[in-house]
């Protein structure tokens, strides 16, 4: 028994260039046309540590969705795709600076039409995990739908985690909160833990505790911490290179998730997460590239 993922599959336009953007002009890139999405890219991972894993997402009748639901297969996702005959594909421009960091700008497409029974009951019988996207929370047009699938998750037996995302889409923290409350786990950045609790500390989390049954943290360059009502565990980062950050949160919610399935302790859950994450910034693109495929 395995996770059910539910969250966007994109396809990401990544442009890598190594000197500023010329407003009105024109600066070199470096262009790939990669498979993304926060759902698709931590089901890849997951799939990558073993774990049998769903993706419960919409795509359009096109090249885009059809690539992906190939390229997930590959990797041995099972694609529970709902084909969206009156919209595309998600696609998100993802700029990279010559940091590695990315800004992205994204178009939901066909993503923004998830719908609650898009989620077949039978497959929360045969899992143990529901882990949802935030987008899909953050998105009004897809919020119910969201609601909808975690507590169908609930009432089936399954532990549930979301990651929030995006910080600047977290536009009333309060509801949001509400809106998680009895996840069993939350995995939060710093900038969306600082909107969530007024703090940067990965102890702040513990205010959120009365919400969600523990707080994994990601915390940059700094690694990771796990807080819950035994208190804090933290990890320093997985050393390596940053090329493209594009995924690197969906990739560490993939490491910890596969350790926390198979009942290990938080240090080895978050050190599961930052060797992921760090495998993940180390490439372009999102999910795990050919020479990290098993």
């Amino acid at each position: 028994m395995g996770i059910v993922v539910v969250g966007d599959v994109a396809l990401d336009v990544v442009a890598a260039h190594a000197g500023s953007i010329v407003h009105g002009g024109d600066a070199r890139a470096k262009i790939a046309l990669t498979t993304g999405g926060a759902g698709a890219n931590t089901a890849a991972w997951l799939a990558y540590c073993g774990i049998e894993t769903v993706l419960v997402a919409r795509v359009g009748d096109d090249v885009a969705g059809r690539r992906a639901s190939e390229e997930l297969t590959t990797t041995g996702v099972r694609c529970a795709f709902t084909i969206d005959h009156d919209a595309a594909t998600c696609c998100v421009v993802v700029l990279v600076d010559g940091d590695g960091q990315r800004s992205m700008l994204p178009d939901r497409g066909a993503g923004k039409n998830l719908a609650a029974t898009d989620l077949d009951p039978a497959l929360l019988r045969d899992a143990r995990h529901l882990h949802l996207s935030g987008y899909v929370l953050l998105d009004e047009e897809t919020r119910e739908a969201g609601l909808g699938m975690l507590a169908a998750a609930h009432d089936a037996g399954l532990t549930t985690s979301v990651d929030p995302q995006a910080a600047a889409l977290i536009t009333d923290p309060a509801l949001f909160l509400t809106e998680l409350r009895d996840v069993d786990v939350l995995l939060p950045n710093l900038d969306e833990l600082a909107v969530l609790t007024g703090s940067r500390d990965p102890a702040s989390a513990a205010t959120l505790l009365g919400t969600v049954g523990a707080v994994a943290v990601t915390t940059g360059p700094a690694g990771a911490s796990w807080v819950d009502k035994d208190g804090i565990v933290s990890v320093p980062a997985a050393p390596g290179d940053c090329v493209d950050s594009t995924g690197a949160g969906d990739a560490f919610d993939a490491g910890l998730l596969s350790e926390l399935l198979a009942g290990k302790a938080p240090e080895d859950c978050l050190l599961a997460g930052v060797r992921l994450g760090a495998m993940a910034v180390g490439q372009v693109g999102a999910q795990p590239g050919p020479v990290n495929r098993r």
